[in-house]
């Protein structure tokens, strides 16, 4: 029986300008707001901390985050 990629998270590597997918899905979780983004629709991630994010206002709020941290 063949297996769906749909309604599973992928595993991606991510990398600049594009990213690799590592084990097949249709969506990641926003690691900040825990939102779904389908793979189409990623356009945000850290290279750094190989996180996804679901706005240009989540990835802000984890670089500022992580700035505070460190």
């Amino acid at each position: 029986m063949l297996m769906s990629n749909r309604d599973r998270i992928a595993r991606l590597h991510y990398l600049p300008y594009s990213f690799r997918v590592l084990q097949a899905g249709d969506h990641v979780l926003c690691a900040v707001t825990g939102r779904r983004i389908a793979l189409e629709h990623l356009r945000y991630w850290s290279i750094a901390r190989q996180e996804p994010y679901a706005s240009a206002e989540a990835s802000v709020q984890a670089e500022m985050k992580a700035a505070s941290a460190g």
